[in-house]
């Protein structure tokens, strides 16, 4: 990933190159392009899941999200029929609360992706079996001792190889703070917040969040400043807030180009969301290497 200038370093992330997205170790590996971006969203997902059960703030999430992404870029990158997506998931989460003010033990990472591996999961039930959900089996996500041991080895050997892989650049700058700031500067959100402005600051970062899940790795290949830019003008346009008659992303020095193109993309987002869900609503997504195996030879016997 390419560095950025010293004097932007608190406010920019490390960006991936385009020979980075051209090809990846998955794709090496023979994996087909789009079963990798449901890959990529299913971990993310995962991860984002396995954060509210440990009632971590959005914020560490969101970076490990990031963290997750980084980790299969590039041909040098993560191969998810070698690494599997459970475990780098739970190793990115791990390791971005463990440098965090809210580091987890080992033990309930482990546990929480214990659950959310499960067939109680939902994550693990098809949307046609939801409606027909049982009450969940303790049984079916206990760790014992001996299992516990062998989760939390996997879980810190796979810290190891992300760390290395991402050659130990652990920081995530990310675009929220910065478009609170941007809005505050615009005279967007007054001291006395109306509901237009409320409704603004949530929709903004609602895009953001949603971002999150892009499958253009938006959080990889623009800086936090233009994300922020791009959030505010879409939500400023669906909630009906005119915030200058200039082209005042000109001032947080976004150009037009780079706002259009990241403004199509975040109003892509959900569209290609719902598309995965219904690609996957008779079966859960791979997320062990057996899985995904599984997954690629029956494929092969669609295609004949």
């Amino acid at each position: 990933m390419a560095p950025e200038p010293e004097q932007l370093y608190s406010i920019a992330n490390p960006l991936v190159t385009i020979d980075q997205l051209s090809t990846s170790g998955s794709q090496l590996d023979g994996i087909p392009a789009d079963l990798e971006s449901s890959l990529r969203f299913a971990g993310a997902q995962l991860t984002q899941a396995a954060g509210i059960l440990l009632r971590l703030p959005q914020e560490i999430v969101a970076q490990a999200v990031v963290i997750f992404y980084r980790f299969y870029v590039g041909s040098e990158g993560g191969s998810f029929r070698i690494n599997a997506l459970k475990d780098v998931s739970a190793a990115s989460l791990y390791m971005t609360a463990k440098i965090s003010f809210v580091p987890q033990s080992t033990r309930s990472v482990t546990n929480v992706y214990a659950y959310l591996l499960s067939p109680s999961s939902l994550l693990r039930q098809c949307s046609t079996s939801i409606a027909d959900k049982t009450k969940p089996d303790p049984e079916s996500y206990y760790l014992s001792e001996g299992s516990y041991q062998a989760a939390r080895n996997t879980l810190l050997q796979t810290e190891s190889i992300l760390l290395r892989s991402i050659s130990f650049i652990t920081q995530v700058i990310l675009p929220h703070h910065i478009a609170m700031t941007y809005l505050q500067t615009l005279g967007a959100l007054p001291p006395t917040p109306t509901p237009k402005s409320s409704a603004l600051a949530a929709r903004t970062l609602a895009h953001l969040n949603t971002a999150l899940f892009s499958s253009q790795l938006l959080y990889l290949t623009h800086q936090p400043p233009a994300l922020a830019v791009a959030a505010i003008y879409l939500a400023a346009r669906e909630v009906g807030v005119n915030l200058s008659s200039a082209e005042w992303w000109e001032v947080f020095d976004v150009d037009r180009e780079e706002l259009g193109f990241l403004v199509v993309g975040l109003g892509s987002c959900e569209g290609w969301i719902n598309g995965e869900r219904e690609t996957w609503a008779e079966r859960s997504c791979p997320l062990t290497v057996e899985e995904l195996e599984d997954e690629i030879k029956r494929r092969r016997v669609e295609e004949g």
